[in-house]
Order: structure tokens, then sequence, then C-alpha cells
């Protein structure tokens, strides 16, 4: 056991040297192993809020340019592209957290353009688009 013969009443041969104390992890005791990478720009709740009320009025003022469900949904699809074109510079030079906001609230946008066509094209049976 342990590299020594445990013979009952005979001493341990490290009786009297204090035991190494191994850390449990718990509290750090020293210089960690591998440096810590911290991201630049964290994603934050403030900045994703701000993306999506930002993404959400850039899509309402584009969709108010159409008269009917063609042009509400041509200008959302126009509005959308911009906005992820800017979502693509703020995920690479900007704020992480406002690129997703906006991508987020694109995509549901897009979702509710595309519904409203649906919805057209079901009651009246001829696509809206063309």
């Amino acid at each position: 056991m342990n590299g020594w013969n445990a013979v009952p009443g005979e001493p341990r041969p490290d009786a009297g040297r204090p035991l190494p104390h191994t850390p449990s992890g718990l509290f750090p005791s020293g210089p960690p192993a591998r440096p810590t990478w911290r991201e630049p720009y964290p994603v934050t709740g403030g900045g994703v809020a701000a993306g999506g009320a930002m993404a959400a009025a850039w899509l309402l003022l584009f969709g108010l340019l159409g008269r009917d469900v063609a042009g509400y949904a041509w200008w959302t699809v126009i509005a959308g592209g911009l906005a992820w074109l800017a979502a693509v510079v703020l995920v690479r030079f900007g704020d992480r957290g406002v690129a997703t906001g906006v991508a987020i609230v694109t995509a549901g946008g897009w979702s509710i353009a595309a519904a409203v066509v649906a919805v057209r094209w079901a009651q009246g049976g001829d696509w809206p688009l063309w």
C-alpha cells in the first residue's frame, strides 16, 4: 500500500513531515495554468435590446413605405438585407450584442412579412409579389 508495508504498531515513514496539500480548485491558489482570453466586445442584454429596438424601428419605417402587400413585403426584404449588412459590420468591428439584436428582430420582421404574403395568397389565390 502506498509504497510501504503497513505493519500494525509501526510508525508510518512520513510521520512528522507535513503532507503535501493538493488544492481542490475551489479557491485560486496561483496563476492559472492557461491564459484566460476575454472577448473584446462582450454581448450584453442592453446591447441586444438596443439593436432589437433599432431594427424594429428601421423595419417599421421601411414597411410603411409600401402601399400594398407587395410593396410592404419588398420594402421589408430590402430593409432587412441592409440591417443584416449592418449586423455583419457590427459583428466584425463593433458591438456583437447590438448585431445579435438586429439579426433576431430582422428575422422576426421577415417572418411577419412572409406570413402576411402567405395569408394574402391564401385568401386571393394569386401570388401577391409579382
